[in-house]
């Protein structure tokens, strides 16, 4: 997604670009089907191979329209939903809520009752309907129902819905989402925060805290923002990356660093003197859609919705490595009204604002304010579709293989990327300049411009041929990305179309290179050199190697040399190895 759908407000349209997108991969499917999975990836799992899994997609399943049974945490989440692409929401029927709400009653309740339910019901349905039930009685799972709609549902009629699922003989909730609340959830969806976390319980450390509730309570009129402070023990602090994983830091702008000094620091605090952490550490700060002081077995507890630590990560994951009862941390929560950010380019601008001002331990770069950017997200599902890791956050290898799984063949880093991009279409000082300049204006919105993944492909697999062609020989390793940008302008146009950019690359994935290409890269670095001798000049005002090329504008003058008569017998090996290139594309299509 590019610069200026990022900037639009978050409406139905941005939602049913989403939902088409799960259509076409399942053109069986209804579009409610497909809304359905979408929901349930946004919302309750992130891997799409299980949320398709757990879409009903029949006629015949009596508003039963997916089930998804989650053994990690003895949960069952029942779902039905509605998929309605008008400007103008319609209401929500009662009966149909309600009639959905009874479905709790039914898996809860008689044995008779559950068998008259499964009557006339499309047999898949009515196995996974069997085994969520046996669940929910032999090993003592809880159920969610979700009635999730794009249309409006007023609120007496969610109450009377809740209240009907809280009639049934046992641990039953159901949560009705209508399109004000479907769309908070895109926006989470688009910045990379989804699945979320439900909520979380901060119980509050009153400890040496005279005069209050140990809590300081903020509201700003003017933005709609309420904000909370406190502080938690260590142990509570922990016990958050524990219940919730790494879903808690979705937001965050960068993963868990692993043994970095300030963490070090961090673990030999909690280690001799933990008494002392609450000085020594910035905190966490959390952002969320709501928050409400309350108590629960005799303790008082703030319970967050939708919490997403946006700074503190290194000091949560420290605690929950190394957790201290005798530890505090100093807790900022900041709840952030939905109807006032539904621009998302608003919402992430103020999220970025906070971390940038408020963190002060591990150094933040420019990348890092750019990795929770809607295109970056954008690339990182539309890269994963083809089976590549796009790495857009930093953090340790093992949680990236943690969060990304284990399906992908390539790992590309983002600022990798950047830099092919960089050397390809602008003069390749640039890159060499440092990579972080390219996380700043102008150069990030003409990198990351919103074309297609293919093109970003295309460039990855040319650079992939020209670091080999440069292995080992050092001089080459300075003129690397003028070398790119040289090879770009000759294949670009040749592997521009969506039959021979996939064959390109299959074929480059597959490790069979093109012979034409390598040699064609080959004679580019030997003139990129040959080029170097002529231009250094003599004795003590010559120019090393690593200075040369460090130069801007000698991309262009090395144009001028490339079509020169003194690189004729260059330019002749690499004209005729890149025909052969093309040749072996097109062979290899017919």
């Amino acid at each position: 997604m590019g610069a200026q759908m990022a900037k639009k407000r978050v409406g139905i349209g941005a939602l049913v670009h989403e939902v088409k997108e799960v259509h076409d991969a399942n053109p069986k499917w209804t579009l409610d089907n497909a809304f359905i999975q979408w929901f349930l990836q946004a919302f309750l799992v992130s891997d799409p191979a299980v949320a398709s899994r757990s879409v009903t997609g029949v006629s015949h399943d009596k508003g039963v329209d997916g089930i998804f049974i989650d053994d990690s945490v003895s949960k069952i989440f029942v779902l039905q939903g509605k998929f309605h692409q008008g400007e103008k929401p319609p209401t929500e029927s009662r009966s149909t809520v309600i009639s959905f709400a009874q479905v709790a009653r039914i898996l809860l309740g008689t044995k008779s009752v559950f068998e008259i339910f499964l009557r006339k019901i499309d047999p898949a349905v009515g196995h996974r309907l069997k085994e969520a039930r046996d669940r929910i009685q032999k090993r003592d799972y809880e159920l969610h129902l979700y009635y999730v709609t794009t249309g409006r549902c007023s609120s007496p009629l969610k109450s009377e819905a809740e209240a009907e699922v809280g009639q049934a003989n046992g641990r039953a909730t159901l949560s009705v989402l209508d399109r004000e609340d479907v769309l908070a959830l895109l926006i989470d969806y688009l910045g990379g925060a989804a699945p979320p976390v439900p909520f979380v319980d901060l119980q509050i450390d009153a400890r040496g805290i005279s005069g209050s509730d140990g809590v300081i309570q903020r509201y700003d009129i003017a933005s709609g923002i309420e904000s909370w402070i406190l502080s938690v023990s260590g142990q509570d602090a922990s016990n958050l990356y524990s219940r919730s994983g790494d879903r808690l830091f979705a937001r965050n702008i960068r993963g868990f660093l692993g043994d970095t000094a300030i963490n070090e620091g961090m673990r030999n605090t909690l280690r001799q003197s933990p008494e002392y952490f609450w000085y020594f550490n910035n905190g966490v700060t959390i952002v969320c859609d709501s928050a409400r002081k309350t108590a629960e077995k005799g303790h008082a507890i703030l319970r967050v919705t939708n919490p997403q630590i946006i700074n503190g990560q290194q000091t949560t994951r420290t605690l929950n490595i190394a957790p201290s009862k005798k530890a505090s941390v100093l807790v900022r929560v900041i709840s952030i009204p939905r109807s006032r950010t539904r621009n998302q380019a608003d919402f992430e601008g103020l999220v970025s604002n906070i971390v940038a001002a408020t963190n002060w331990q591990n150094a933040i770069l420019p990348s890092d304010l750019r990795a929770n950017d809607t295109r970056q997200v954008s690339l990182q599902r539309d890269l994963a579709k083809l089976q590549y890791h796009y790495l857009r956050k930093r953090q340790t290898k093992q949680e990236a293989r943690r969060a990304l799984g284990n399906l992908s063949f390539f790992w590309i880093k983002k600022d990798e990327l950047a830099q092919l991009a960089a050397a390809c279409e602008f003069d390749p000082v640039v890159v060499r300049s440092g990579k972080e300049g390219l996380f700043k204006l102008p150069w990030y919105d003409r990198i990351f411009d919103g074309r297609s993944v293919r093109e970003y492909l295309n460039m990855y697999w040319i650079g992939r041929v020209v670091k080999y062609q440069g292995a080992g020989q050092p001089d080459r390793a300075y003129a690397k990305w003028h070398a790119m940008h040289a090879i770009w302008k000759s294949v670009e146009s040749v592997i521009r179309t969506r039959a021979k950019s996939d064959y390109f690359r299959e074929r480059c994935e597959r490790d069979k290179w093109f012979d034409g290409l390598d040699t064609a890269t080959d004679q580019v670095y030997r003139s990129l050199l040959e080029f170097f001798k002529r231009r250094r000049g003599k004795g003590v005002h010559a120019t090393d190697v690593s200075n040369f090329f460090y130069r801007p504008h000698q991309h262009v003058g090395f144009d001028k040399y490339w079509s020169s008569p003194a690189n004729a017998k260059r330019r002749s090996r690499a004209k005729q190895a890149l025909a052969h290139f093309k040749n072996e594309l097109e062979v290899g299509l017919n």
